[in-house]
């Protein structure tokens, strides 16, 4: 899917309707879907916990909470691309704290050209972490694969006293045979043996 096509989720934290309503000009479907707004950290922590989001913009200070602290977490803990806004006379030593962590910052105010520009380099990288998320799936279920194999090889090793390279000669000539994988074929051993 090309980078004009995907659909970007939203959470926006911000206690200013100002705020709120000028964002949700910028974010118009069908590129973007504001999920949700929240008034404040707690509330955006609640709505965070219950499900993923793409882009966490927040809207810096907040009564209720540290932003900049709130930011951090969010986007080390999931593949959630932050953007914080804050004053522009502080913007400076914000963004000195939270860049190591991955975090967009820019100024207020700000412009709309600045904050599409912003937008694209958050979609650019969110993209990268679907790349990423992809890759990890497809390591973790190869590894799965080869402790299901390994554990079949271990049972006809114990159970007929194969030798490992024998046993993995049996699984790999068992799915050839029957026209399936291996790891149906490791499958089919655990059940018998097990």
């Amino acid at each position: 899917m090309s980078l004009k096509e995907q659909v970007y989720s939203v959470l926006v934290v911000s206690a200013s309707d100002s705020f709120n309503n000028a964002i949700k000009k910028m974010l118009t479907p069908p590129k973007y879907q504001i999920i949700s707004t929240a008034e404040s950290i707690s509330e955006a922590k609640r709505q965070f916990a219950a499900r993923s989001f793409d882009f966490l913009i927040v809207n810096s200070p907040m009564p209720d909470g540290s932003s900049m602290r709130f930011a951090i977490d969010c986007s080390r803990s999931q593949n959630t691309v932050v953007l914080l806004f804050s004053r522009s006379e502080i913007n400076d030593e914000v963004t000195e704290k939270v860049t190591e962590y991955g975090v967009f910052t820019l100024p207020k105010p700000t412009n709309a050209a600045l904050l599409a520009q912003s937008l694209r380099w958050m979609a650019s990288l969110r993209e990268k972490f679907r790349l990423l998320e992809a890759k990890t799936s497809s390591i973790e279920e190869r590894m799965a694969e080869i402790r299901i194999i390994n554990r079949a090889k271990f049972l006809l090793i114990s159970e007929l006293g194969m030798s490992e390279s024998e046993a993995h000669h049996y699984i790999e000539k068992n799915a050839m045979d029957n026209c399936i994988s291996k790891k149906q074929s490791a499958e089919n051993i655990i059940k018998i043996y097990s």
